[in-house]
């Protein structure tokens, strides 16, 4: 009988509703307990790892007899300690970037403000705790309902300025038909995440250069964005000398200058102007999924643990892209980074062991929040046979980019990774 109260195996001492609550507290035509039951007869035929539910349809699986992944069989406690070691040189670096930030400009720090819990607690964190002088930045595009309150109520608690960029529509409309007709090899999600998201990274980083600002603080959450990316810093090199516009757009010939203008390009600015640094500070500090979702409540910043939940709060275009990649891989996209978190125990097994069950039945079934899924498709004139991947993948940065990186970064120097 499934336990729709609070659930008691949540990581730490933190605890979040069972994930069903979202969903049976209140009846809903459309998930009886017919379509509860097939839920979880038609998702268990699909396998997952036992340890970390990594699907079985994911890359790099390779499910053994006793239904436990390759990640978890490699996986090596002994690495925690390196990797503990190297969060804490990323929190050093953090913590004197965050002293040196204080007075330089007319804000101390920007902070994109998404409306989930991450970017939410954020704020909080650096404008209570450090005592900085934040300016809360949101680009607007897609963000939904519960979002906008949960951003509504956090610039309201603590008392921030809030900057709201709203570009075209009609750009936005034009730009996602073309990729998700156009997809890479990754799929839907990566094809959209990687060129939506630096558009409002590069509105962040536009608005901090101009007012002089030295730190943008994003709310990324370990292993966002992917770390070819991003790890803890976006690459120094790559804000101040490369230009973000992906060739694939240009080379199509159907967006305008003006449109492939809206992509950061440090070659507009005057030499010798100083970019701000870009940092992840959950990449640093300790991070507990759990922990987060019931501070924010606690708090005030966010009104339920439903708003504060991921599922909830995401931009609801994710619901297309999620059943594109259902559809093509037979997995969903998000599975993979939620399943390293459960590995090194920073999220909660049991809640998406049942709430990714739930995602995935109601995204195919196009039903309750998975009906963004018509609405989005609705408003782009595409079917389900125009969600194609048609091009290989590319990647993020010029080697130079990245040779730059390895000697920059925060690092754990070679004789203490050795001992660990």
């Amino acid at each position: 009988m499934l336990n729709c109260g609070v659930d008691s195996s949540t990581s730490g001492s933190a605890q979040v509703p069972h994930p069903l609550t979202y969903f049976v507290a209140v009846p809903r035509p459309w998930l009886n307990r017919i379509e509860l039951a097939f839920v979880f007869l038609t998702f268990d035929a699909m396998r997952s790892c036992r340890n970390c539910l990594l699907p079985e349809a994911a890359p790099g699986a390779e499910l053994d007899e006793y239904g436990i992944c390759r990640p978890c069989r490699e996986y090596n406690p002994r690495a925690l300690e390196r990797a503990e070691a190297l969060r804490q040189a990323r929190e050093g670096d953090l913590e004197k970037a965050l002293k040196a930030c204080r007075g330089q400009g007319s804000y101390d720090c920007l902070v994109p403000l998404s409306g989930g819990k991450d970017s939410v607690y954020l704020v909080h964190r650096l404008k209570v705790e450090y005592g900085l002088r934040v300016l809360a930045h949101t680009t607007d595009i897609d963000i939904g309902p519960v979002a906008w309150e949960n951003i509504r109520r956090a610039v309201d608690k603590l008392d921030v300025e809030h900057v709201v960029y709203r570009p075209s529509m009609a750009f936005y409309r034009q730009l996602f038909r073309w990729l998700l007709m156009n997809q890479e090899a990754r799929g839907a999600v990566h094809t959209i995440s990687y060129v939506y998201a630096p558009l409002f990274e590069g509105n962040a980083l536009r608005v901090a250069t101009e007012k002089n600002i030295p730190l943008v603080l994003a709310g990324y959450s370990p292993g966002q964005p992917l770390p070819e990316r991003m790890e803890y810093e976006f690459p120094r090199l790559a804000i101040s000398e490369v230009d973000w516009t992906p060739p694939e757009l240009r080379a199509s010939g159907e967006f305008s200058d003006a449109d492939l203008g809206r992509f950061w390009n440090p070659k507009r600015y005057a030499p010798g102007i100083k970019f701000p640094r870009y940092l992840a500070p959950f990449h640093a500090w300790r991070y507990d999924q759990d922990e987060i979702m019931k501070k924010v409540v606690q708090l005030g910043l966010i009104s339920s643990a439903k708003n504060a939940s991921p599922v909830f709060s995401n931009y609801p275009i994710n619901w297309l892209l999620m059943y594109s990649d259902l559809k093509t891989f037979g997995y969903n996209p998000y599975a993979p980074e939620f399943s390293e978190l459960i590995r090194e125990g920073k999220a909660n097994k049991q809640y998406w062991k049942i709430m990714g069950k739930v995602v995935d039945f109601i995204t195919l079934k196009k039903i309750y929040l998975g009906r963004h899924v018509t609405r989005h498709m609705q408003w782009l004139g595409l079917s389900d046979e125009d969600l194609r991947i048609t091009r290989p993948s590319r990647r993020d940065w010029p080697d130079f980019v990245y040779q730059d990186w390895a000697k920059v970064a925060p690092r754990v120097e070679p004789a203490q990774g050795a001992a660990a």
